[in-house]
């Protein structure tokens, strides 16, 4: 690579690239493993380990998800196709130089520590296996790879066909079967509408009621709307608003015979859809409560009903495995991990995460800002607050994560208005710590 890079970042998706980007900004050489043959992460359709499906529309729209530095064309659509995201980032990184830096094909097996505080990164490429020592490593492998199964395991067995999300790619594999889609999550809502025009029959089964977004409110994408509220007022304050807002022009969810949400609206991640309420009033979704069991293809429901079903598609989920890094410095695993401003690791210095979050609205732009405080580190113009600092802060965001959103991840959620202006504070405070000499 010609300079000795002095990072390495494992992923060149959306947190990948924006790393990239800032660290070149901040003349940070850098070097990229990208397991796959092309960037962009799980927009690229096809892509090896990609959950992309054909009906893959943005849930956020475009002006809430495009980069600062690099905007969406203003004549697409409020909400592009994952073929134009896909391209977006192909393009993001054409435009700013970033392939240069990237390895495709290289499949990161093994980080380790040094006792002299550098990190060893040992991947698998078409020509074997290539070791390099950095003093920091980014972590941006994204947590949307390996499919999570129900937990627990419902009782009986299925005899119907099961296919998790993840391998669902688009209506051609629902066509004319009984169709159980399992979830209530953004792709629950895109196979069941989906499966309501293939299907012979389409049955939707949420085990907990969530709160649906149409994609446009008064007129106007719905996450605008509350954006501009976020600048002004508590989410508490904005809870009742959106939920009085959707009450009134929606309706409750039991209207269209969803269960009742237990939780707040922005308590969870948003489900956005335009199509699945038309589709359960015409009847051509059938809502259901939790599954009680399996006896073959007969499914019984927690409210007695039994339906039979030729083909289930669970919505579960995902786990977020990091693989790579030795388990001591994951703790109880990664979806607890103690990250301060949820980015750098609290006891092991120079190991960063980009993207290891749940927003309530787009990535992009805090990927984006995540970045920014990772290359002001590795270039000297961020200093970190002391160690008890940082776990300190990170205790508090636990607590007040957790009042917000239960045990649902709580280490992982973020605000999506509230996050990206904290972390513009916190760059400019770690940037008054640096030319004070405090802290590193």
């Amino acid at each position: 690579m010609g300079v000795r890079p002095t990072v390495a970042v494992v992923g060149a998706g959306a947190a990948g690239l924006a790393t990239l980007k800032a660290l070149a900004d901040a003349g940070v050489p850098a070097v990229c493993f990208e397991a796959t043959d092309q960037v962009g992460g799980l927009w690229v359709y096809g892509s090896p380990g990609s959950p992309a499906y054909r009906t893959l529309h943005l849930n956020t729209s475009r002006g809430r998800t495009q980069f600062a530095d690099h905007p969406m064309p203003a004549d697409w659509p409020d909400y592009p196709d994952h073929t134009r995201v896909a391209g977006y980032l192909a393009d993001y990184a054409d435009r700013f130089g970033l392939r240069t830096a990237v390895r495709l094909r290289h499949t990161v097996e093994r980080v380790t520590r040094g006792p002299d505080g550098t990190w060893t990164v040992r991947a698998d490429g078409p020509q074997g296996t290539v070791e390099v020592t950095v003093e920091a490593v980014v972590v941006a492998n994204g947590h949307n790879r390996v499919p999570k199964p129900p937990t627990p395991p419902h009782p009986g067995t299925c005899a119907a066909e099961q296919l998790h999300s993840h391998d669902y790619r688009g209506p051609e594999q629902l066509a004319g079967r009984r169709v159980l889609v399992v979830g209530g999550g953004n792709s629950a809502m895109d196979i069941a509408v989906d499966a309501s025009y293939a299907a012979e029959r389409t049955l939707l089964s949420l085990r907990r009621g969530v709160w649906v977004v149409p994609k446009y409110l008064l007129g106007r994408p719905s996450d605008t709307l509350n954006g501009a509220l976020a600048r002004r007022l508590p989410w508490r304050l904005r809870q009742r608003i959106s939920q009085t807002m959707l009450r009134t022009t929606v309706g409750a969810p039991t209207r269209y015979g969803l269960p009742a949400p237990t939780h707040g609206f922005l308590q969870d991640h948003p489900t956005l859809s335009d199509a699945l309420l038309s589709r359960l009033t015409h009847g051509d979704i059938e809502a259901r409560p939790a599954i009680a069991g399996f006896d073959g293809r007969r499914v019984e429901f927690t409210d007695g009903r039994v339906d039979e079903v030729d083909l289930v598609v669970w919505c579960t989920g995902y786990r977020v495995e990091v693989p790579f890094l030795d388990p001591a410095l994951l703790g109880d695993g990664p979806e607890t991990l103690p990250l301060y401003r949820h980015v750098f690791h609290t006891d092991a210095p120079g190991l960063m995460f980009v993207g290891l979050m749940q927003s309530t609205g787009a990535a992009f732009p805090l990927v984006e800002a995540q970045a920014r405080l990772v290359a002001g580190y590795l270039a000297g113009r961020y200093a970190l607050p002391d160690p008890a600092t940082q776990r300190a802060a990170c205790r508090a965001e636990l607590r007040a994560a957790t009042a917000r959103w239960g045990q649902r991840r709580p280490a992982m959620r973020v605000d999506f208005d509230a996050y990206l202006a904290q972390l513009g504070r916190e760059l400019t405070a770690g940037a008054r710590r640096a030319r004070s000499g405090a802290w590193p």
